[in-house]
């Protein structure tokens, strides 16, 4: 993270370190500056750490440093969302060149006093690492460095879109690292989605990106390539989702003449399935009964095959159709579905399956639980090839690839499909007539299907 700012001379450097800990980002900082790598005639550090206890071993890192160096140091112990709104407000220390940060992740409720804080600032986000990165942005001056190692949640979906576009507005992303395992940098908080080290320019104008990969920290086998910007941030992308490519190389989707529909064109829709469990508890059965209807979860698909009703899970099979319940259901057609969800351990990332509805006899309507995505026709089902076809190629390693560029974490949201590209309808249907006719075909044999397409 020290090394990725560069050695231009300065006379003054003001560094910030929020959430300092004993000092280990600072330090390494300030050992790059001993060694001549960072010149400067002098840092000036401002270190927050909210945790007191920690406050002797940061004081005596730092007092070490200070004996080789020009440097002074300010440890500050309040809390740095407060101190950062407040100096944000009243143009109080907004001069940092230099940031460097592991910021805490945590959830920040929406009606909390740490949202609150942060609007006053204008600042609109939903975590606390997203948070203290978008307040140090705004603390730092024209041309100022921020590197921070954080999740990689930030970079699509829209409960993220007000920190992308804050931080594009004021900053241009100059190298992104990306960590391919997802239970490694942030294992002890649970973080289920890759991190990446980022370096940001604040007020830089937009030009190539470095991006390097390593599968974790040890960084055996680092790979390094540069890209043009509008490869990072896509020009016509009104949600600025923020891809990290691992190849310079083109793959499938990028180089066929095939793959190039929206939803929107193809006159299809995905939305989030409708079903949230717990607020309709009432309406939910363990099993079919009179006047149900079957009630679909991820657990109820396996491969490419539906087993319903299942009596060993422990969700409910079937939820009541009445006045309460009938604006959450669909008619019962085909549909293709992928899972919201994918466990660290899995493969894929997307994961589609077809429902047909001879699976569940004479049933009017289904329910799909929210753990679910449905491609739909107007919340209608779907031509029976058109579904499969959709299926196998969201299933192709070539969309999987592609998708991972933008999507770093455990779930998959609508948002996202609508921003793939699709095959024409009739290519989707030949692929769906295909699939039909081959039983479960391998993952090679689904890969062969779409190359077929670019002939």
């Amino acid at each position: 993270m020290a090394g990725l700012f560069s050695s231009v001379s300065q006379s003054i450097c003001r560094l910030l370190d929020p959430g300092a800990g004993i000092g280990s980002l600072s330090s390494a900082f300030l050992e790059r500056c001993i060694s001549g790598d960072l010149r400067f005639d002098k840092v000036e550090l401002s270190a927050f750490e909210l945790d007191s206890l920690l406050h002797h071993e940061l004081q005596n890192t730092l007092a070490a440093f200070s004996k080789q160096m020009p440097l002074t140091c300010e440890i500050f112990g309040g809390d740095f969302i407060e101190e950062a709104v407040n100096r944000i407000q009243f143009s109080h220390g907004n001069n940092f060149t230099h940031v460097i940060l592991n910021p805490p992740y945590k959830k920040i409720n929406s009606h909390s006093r740490y949202r609150l804080l942060l609007r006053q600032a204008g600042i609109e986000t939903v975590n606390l690492y997203s948070a203290f990165v978008a307040l140090a942005l705004a603390l730092m001056s024209p041309g100022g460095q921020l590197v921070a190692i954080i999740p990689r949640s930030f970079c699509n979906g829209p409960y993220y879109r007000p920190f992308r576009q804050f931080i594009l507005e004021r900053a241009a992303i100059r190298y992104i690292h990306l960590f391919t395992l997802r239970n490694q940098a942030f294992k002890d908080d649970n973080v289920l989605q890759e991190n990446v080290i980022i370096m940001l320019e604040r007020s830089g104008q937009p030009t190539a990106v470095t991006v390097s990969t390593s599968t974790d920290d040890r960084f055996a086998d680092l790979a390094i390539h540069t890209y043009t910007y509008d490869h990072i941030v896509l020009p016509n992308d009104r949600e600025q989702f923020i891809h990290v490519p691992t190849s310079p190389k083109p793959n499938s989707i990028e180089k066929s003449l095939v793959v190039r529909y929206s939803l929107d064109d193809l006159g299809l829709q995905v939305s989030t399935g409708p079903v949230v469990d717990f607020r309709l508890k009432d309406h939910l059965r363990n099993m079919p009964q009179p006047g149900t209807v079957p009630l679909l979860y991820p657990s109820h698909f396996k491969h490419q095959s539906i087993k319903w009703p299942r009596a060993d899970i422990k969700k409910p099979n079937a939820i009541h159709r009445n006045e309460t319940t009938e604006k959450w259901l669909y008619p019962t057609g085909c549909y293709c579905v992928v899972r919201r969800f994918s466990s660290k351990e899995e493969n894929r990332r997307i994961v589609a399956m077809v429902v047909k509805p001879s699976a569940f006899a004479d049933a009017p309507m289904l329910g799909f639980e929210n753990h679910l995505n449905i491609f739909h026709e107007g919340k209608q089902g779907l031509p029976e090839a058109l579904a499969y076809g959709l299926a196998v190629f969201l299933n192709t390693t070539a969309v999987d690839e592609n998708f991972r560029r933008f999507n770093g974490h455990t779930q998959v949201n609508a948002t996202d499909l609508r921003l793939v590209k699709y095959p024409n309808r009739d290519a989707l249907m030949a692929l769906g007539e295909w699939a039909m006719c081959c039983g479960e075909p391998t993952q090679a044999m689904i890969d062969e299907q779409l190359e077929n397409l670019h002939a």
